[in-house]
């Protein structure tokens, strides 16, 4: 749900955790194509997080759309 950033289903910050499930499973052969898709949305998210509260820019936002995507090992 944009412009709040939160996932239809459940309600909760997106990317949920069914939503990552989600996008590590379609992007299971190209990670770095999912990290750059992520980056983007990552940009416009805060872009317009910051838009709806001024006072209060968003915070971890790099935790919440990039941190968990990174290749393990």
């Amino acid at each position: 749900m944009r412009p709040l950033w939160r996932c239809r289903n459940c309600g909760r910050e997106w990317p949920c955790q069914p939503a990552k499930l989600a996008l590590l499973t379609e992007y299971r052969t190209n990670r770095m194509g999912l990290l750059i898709y992520l980056g983007t949305l990552m940009n416009e998210a805060t872009h317009q997080l910051t838009q709806l509260h001024p006072d209060h820019p968003p915070a971890r936002m790099t935790e919440r759309f990039l941190s968990w995507a990174r290749a393990r090992g």
